[in-house]
């Protein structure tokens, strides 16, 4: 979860009170724009390549780029997001939901709205496909690899290792490859994802473990919570409970290694011997070139089969800090309660809404 702003904020989300939300525009020019806006949302997907997207309406139709000058403006712009409460006192306290990159701006020039669509930071290195084959040799620390490969499109952006480091295999890709796949390769031989913040950080960590991550957040039912309804589903599709994850470098001179991670959960729905039957994944790389990278990519790939189960919606004011990966309280109507982790989710600028799909549900007791 975003570090909060102080002890008030949390709990002034359950009780009545004025949001405030504040998107300004960073322009390629150096200027920065507070821009009134009339709706919007923002959308956070672990699932996605490009963890965090959004879409604003602004009335201001000057934001219509109509000349070069305009255009080099806007082209190379970013979108601070935030959203907060706004206190009895008049204070105000917000968090990012995310920096964003300009994407595309629309409207009628004359009468407007315009709608600012805009990508999390993932999207710059993804559009710089390799122009020369790109190699890892001398460079071979997974968060060294990652950095490289993210600083040769983003200089001087800001990369932040919570994982453990490991030495990987020699890698090389093709002209044309893309580059943020080269990213999250590097970083599954290490059990681990990269991902945008909504500081616009780059992120190296794993997948917090649901059974050992304290609750960030409390969504209960009744007269004094935030939950107002939920949507349980379930689906096998995509879902798979055995990984074999193998590596072989023949440029490194290494042989090939392998190692196999599996639901043995008996009380898992999934449990790779019970009646769900055994699924399994098949992943390899040449950047795993010991056992122990091997069983961490396995390891990592078997907590991402896990699928979205439940949709929350919730009352008030959405709790901006959330992030994918933390874990929710959940009380129902009936008094049952349940641990669910966070897999996306969208806030809206406008109304006092917010929907969360959850991945793995474990009770509560």
């Amino acid at each position: 979860m975003y570090p909060v702003p102080s002890s008030r904020f949390l709990p002034a989300l359950r009780e009545s009170h004025v949001p405030y939300t504040q998107v300004q525009l960073l322009r390629a020019d150096g200027v920065v724009q507070t821009l009134p806006h009339t709706d919007g949302s923002v959308t956070v997907d672990r699932g996605s390549a490009v963890r965090r997207t959004c879409s604003v309406s602004v009335p201001d139709t000057s934001l219509i780029p109509m000349t070069p000058t305009a255009q080099m403006a806007i082209y190379g712009g970013r979108l601070l997001i935030r959203r907060g409460v706004v206190y009895g006192d008049g204070s105000v306290e917000s968090v990012p939901l995310g920096l964003f990159r300009v994407d595309s701006v629309e409207g009628d020039p004359t009468l407007g709205p315009v709608t600012i669509n805009g990508s999390g930071l993932e999207a710059v290195v993804a559009d710089d496909k390799f122009l020369a084959p790109y190699t890892t040799r001398g460079a071979t620390a997974a968060v060294t690899a990652i950095t490289g490969l993210i600083q040769d499109s983003i200089p001087g952006a800001v990369i932040v290792n919570r994982a453990s480091d490991a030495t990987l295999g020699t890698m090389t890709w093709d002209v044309q490859g893309d580059r943020w796949a080269a990213v999250q390769e590097c970083a599954t031989a290490i059990g681990a994802e990269v991902y945008a913040d909504a500081d616009g950080q780059f992120i190296i960590a794993e997948l917090p473990d649901m059974l050992t991550a304290p609750v960030a957040w409390d969504v209960d039912a009744g007269e004094a919570g935030v939950l107002v309804s939920a949507n349980r589903s379930f689906s096998r599709e995509g879902m798979y409970n055995v990984v074999v994850a193998s590596g072989e470098n023949a440029e490194d001179n290494v042989a090939a290694v392998s190692a196999t991670a599996s639901d043995t959960d008996t009380a898992s729905p999934t449990y790779v011997s019970g009646p769900f039957g055994r699924v399994p994944k098949f992943y390899s790389s040449a950047t795993i070139i010991n056992s122990g990278l091997a069983q961490g990519a396995a390891n990592k790939l078997l907590r991402d089969a896990l699928k979205p189960t439940a949709t929350v919606s919730l009352t008030s004011l959405p709790n901006p800090c959330l992030e994918p990966g933390d874990v929710l309280r959940v009380t129902y109507e009936d008094g049952q309660r349940e641990l669910q982790q966070i897999q996306s989710f969208s806030i809206s600028l406008g109304l006092d809404s917010i929907t969360i799909a959850t991945i793995g549900g474990k009770q509560d007791t």
